[in-house]
């Protein structure tokens, strides 16, 4: 004998799910100190990252670092940052723009070729939760075609959404496209080029918010974080730390 259960959703539930699905949240949190963890388990949005396998965090456990880094546009520090990644054998990500992509093809090239990973940012920089998941599309496409186009590189791992804006919808979108998400742990506000504060401030808001599996955002159109980048790296290395490479990271962690 054959039993069917038949489980009934009202329009209502159906809804409720879809709007929450599509309900944009801003990847913002309270500041790591002291080395323990920001406060992103308690911003309400961690089961939306897991259940698409967002990173943020790697091994918690671990004195790993990802560096990573927004390219929106080029603002004459790029350069500075690769040879000071170079010089000092240290990985990025590099997640670029359209912008970008059309303005800066040598230092695209560039990164390429000296091992770093290049991640789409979106086309046009656009808040993602009010397109459709064939605008997403097409933003993104665009992006891996024109880096292809310049560097080789057919395939493309890693998404950030423009501004930390996010939804499930968009989160889903991008991972049904073949991407990771890809947020951070550690940030400050660095990308205003009016405001630039000196070497010493993008050291002392870097270096505070160490933590173990810490994903690092900086902006490369920030003087500052050209600056301070060198003692960054050779700071945290005093400190037990490796930078790892996107590719490396095994474990994610969602608290």
């Amino acid at each position: 004998m054959t039993l069917v259960f038949f489980v009934t959703v009202t329009i209502s539930e159906t809804a409720s799910v879809m709007a929450s699905s599509a309900q944009p949240y801003h990847f913002g949190f309270k500041k790591s100190k002291n080395g323990e963890l920001p406060s992103i388990a308690q911003e309400g949005f961690m089961n939306i990252l897991q259940e698409n396998g967002s990173i943020f965090l790697g091994d918690t456990e671990q004195k790993e670092l990802y560096l990573t880094f927004d390219n929106g546009y080029e603002n004459g520090y790029t350069g500075k940052v690769l040879d000071v990644l170079k010089a000092k054998k240290v990985p990025a990500a590099f997640f670029v723009t359209g912008h970008f992509v059309r303005d800066q093809p040598e230092l695209l090239r560039r990164m390429s070729e000296e091992g770093h990973i290049i991640g789409n940012h979106s086309w046009s920089h656009p808040d993602m939760t009010t397109l459709s998941p064939e605008q997403i599309r097409t933003e993104l496409d665009k992006v891996r075609e024109a880096v292809a186009n310049v560097t080789g590189q057919q395939e493309m791992s890693f998404v950030r959404p423009p501004r930390g804006i996010f939804s499930g919808k968009v989160l889903e979108a991008c991972k049904q496209l073949g991407y990771t998400n890809v947020f951070w742990s550690a940030a400050y506000r660095d990308w205003e080029t009016n405001r630039q504060q000196g070497g010493g401030h993008a050291y002392q808001q870097v270096m505070s918010q160490l933590h173990p599996g810490a994903v690092i955002l900086l902006h490369s159109v920030s003087r500052d974080n050209a600056e301070a980048l060198s003692s960054i790296i050779d700071d945290a290395r005093k400190q037990g730390y490796i930078f790892k490479s996107l590719n490396e990271l095994k474990v994610k962690i969602y608290r």
